[in-house]
């Protein structure tokens, strides 16, 4: 005959198991969405460089834009002694 674990310390143990399975999956899912945000991360930055180019070309290199108003005004040179 097999001998048994108390069923108190059965339950303790099957209760952290539980736990820590879990615990493990939301370590996936939040590396998951670590992966995807970052991956969206790239996108946006590589979307905001097109759309840099493409205003470089139509105001110039030297142009800023005020991404609050839209405003666009020449960077101002610095004076050289």
């Amino acid at each position: 005959m097999a001998k048994k674990i108390a069923k108190e310390t059965l339950d303790s143990i099957q209760a952290l198991n539980t736990e820590f399975n879990k615990l493990k999956a939301q370590l996936g899912d939040l590396s998951l969405q670590e992966y995807t945000l970052c991956k969206r991360i790239e996108e946006i930055k590589s979307e905001f460089k097109n759309h840099e180019l493409s205003l470089m070309e139509k105001y110039g290199e030297t142009a800023v834009i005020n991404l609050e108003t839209g405003e666009v005004t020449e960077k101002e040179l610095e004076a050289q002694d």
